[in-house]
């Protein structure tokens, strides 16, 4: 049996990751105030007259340009992430964080030796941390397999802490007024990629972590005396049970569809095709990508929307406190992996499947983080400056716990080894979706003469269509629990036999 101090360490090691690296790139507006201070496309910066006949700068389209970098890399972030999720299932975990490390240390190593005069570094410099980063969240999130009835609770963990990583160009933002230079800090982010490799190579296998987990499998030091395992779970040497091979069964998704159920008929898993055609991948990805669109929006123009706020009297207190709350993502999340967990060890009905229960659980799971969405849109379009540090709780509650829901919804429903593809597959989908925020920022830029209301309020009745997924997977559970209580009287008369007729 794998050593309960290895399986830990790899567990805490694997949350420092992505709590310090995976997900900086969304504390952008910290690193807005320090770019913006070094020069950063300081050329677009106007003198305008303005209606008294004062003059004063106007930075706007310098702000547009630091949101056309974050928009760039938020949407490759996302894109690249179907070809990372097939060389993810493919080539394993070791050749996918060697290109997580050698993306994100060449894109900090660019931004540290980036300057003003070459401010068109960042393009590519902030989307590599993006794409690096986002590589080693999915190679970290198989490590909830390890932890068996906690599955949920450790993918959403690790979602949350990608989330909280964000604070970390705060930090570097508080260094850089206490004299520390942004290329030192920088520097010492890419001098960190020999912690990566350490764990590539000590604390990961070269393949996968398969779900259920073996009583025999090994991986890191003694990799090379443990039996082998494909993503699903299913050994391809050794003897393969029929405990192995029912588990595998029962990673089989409950779709309606005709060719997904003429699939599970024959005792097959469902093709990739069939789990991308099928209607829980189409609700998941509309949930996802209406939901990403309106955090990328706010994340995107947070500055110049506090500007407007405070009368062009920029407030860093407000952009400290929002990266102070981004923080909090790691300790929220959890409580998604919770709710999703909760029917663990628990009795089930007659009949029900450990898949059909972890299903019915994720209800829940996918209504409240609806429910954030929607709150937190509200509190964004109301043009109220105080009412911000509302805005920027619910906004961390929910998007720690859309991550995360993602993340454990996929693998709940859909066989492992087609996660990779299909994670990818969502999040590339939901990245196209996610280039709609230029059009909105031009939009409030142009016709709208600065004020996002309209599309505020937009973008907030969009957020009623997440609804229409929790309430489908309800329905779905809800026939499956109609089905099983039609069969469960025949079944009970077969096994009474002869008792029953006396």
């Amino acid at each position: 049996m794998l050593g309960h101090g290895r399986r830990w360490l790899t567990l805490v090691s694997g949350l420092v990751e992505c709590l310090c690296f995976a997900g900086v790139v969304f504390g952008w507006a910290s690193l807005v105030f320090i770019l913006k201070t070094d020069g950063y496309f300081s050329d677009f910066c106007l003198n305008t007259t303005g209606a008294n006949s004062t003059v004063f700068t106007d930075c706007s389209g310098q702000d547009e340009e630091f949101s056309l970098v974050f928009t760039i890399a938020s949407f490759l972030n996302n894109f690249l992430m179907l070809a990372n999720g097939f060389l993810f299932d493919r080539f394993g975990t070791m050749a996918a964080r060697i290109l997580a490390i050698s993306l994100y240390t060449t894109g900090t190593v660019m931004v540290a030796f980036s300057t003003a005069v070459m401010s068109w570094l960042l393009f590519l410099a902030v989307s590599l941390i993006a794409v690096g980063g986002m590589l080693f969240l999915i190679t970290n999130i198989q490590v909830g397999n390890l932890f068996g009835s906690h599955r949920s609770t450790i993918i959403t963990l690790y979602n949350g802490a990608f989330d909280s990583s964000s604070a970390v160009f705060l930090i570097i933002k508080v260094l850089y007024e206490n004299g520390i230079s942004l290329r030192s800090s920088f520097l010492f982010m890419a001098a960190c990629s020999v912690i990566h490799l350490l764990r590539t190579f000590l604390l990961l296998p070269k393949t996968h972590i398969p779900y259920p987990l073996p009583e025999d499998y090994t991986y890191g030091l003694n990799c090379g005396t443990s039996k082998s395992y494909n993503v699903g779970g299913v050994r391809r040497s050794g003897d393969a049970g029929s405990k192995q091979s029912d588990a595998q069964h029962d990673s089989i998704p409950f779709q309606p569809e005709d060719k997904l159920q003429s699939q599970i008929s024959e005792g097959k898993d469902p093709s990739f095709s069939c789990c991308v055609q099928s209607w829980f991948f189409l609700f998941q990805l509309v949930w996802l990508s209406l939901m990403q669109l309106r955090h990328y929006l706010f994340i995107g123009t947070l500055n110049p929307m506090l500007t407007r706020l405070s009368d062009r009297d920029p407030r860093p207190r407000y952009t400290n406190a929002f990266a102070v709350a981004q923080m909090c993502g790691v300790f929220c999340a959890p409580w998604n992996g919770l709710i999703m967990d909760r029917n663990k060890g628990k009795q089930r009905a007659p009949g029900e499947t450990e898949k059909e229960a972890d299903l019915r659980s994720s209800v829940l799971s996918l209504f409240i983080t609806s429910l954030l969405c929607l709150l937190f849109s509200m509190c964004a379009s109301i043009p109220v400056l105080p009412l911000q540090y509302l805005t920027f709780t619910l906004q961390v509650l929910s998007r720690s716990f859309l991550y995360g829901g993602n993340a454990a919804f996929i693998s709940i429903v859909f066989p492992a080894q087609h996660f990779g593809k299909l994670y990818g597959l969502v999040m590339s989908l939901s990245a196209v979706v996610s280039l709609l925020q230029y059009p909105c920022i031009a939009l409030v830029k142009g016709p709208f003469h600065g004020d996002p209301l309209y599309v505020d309020i937009g973008l907030t009745l969009f957020s009623l269509l997440t609804f229409i997924h929790p309430l489908y997977v309800l329905l779905h559970c809800r026939s499956r629990a109609t089905q099983r209580d039609a069969d469960i009287p025949l079944d009970e008369l077969k096994l009474k036999g002869p008792e029953t007729t006396s």
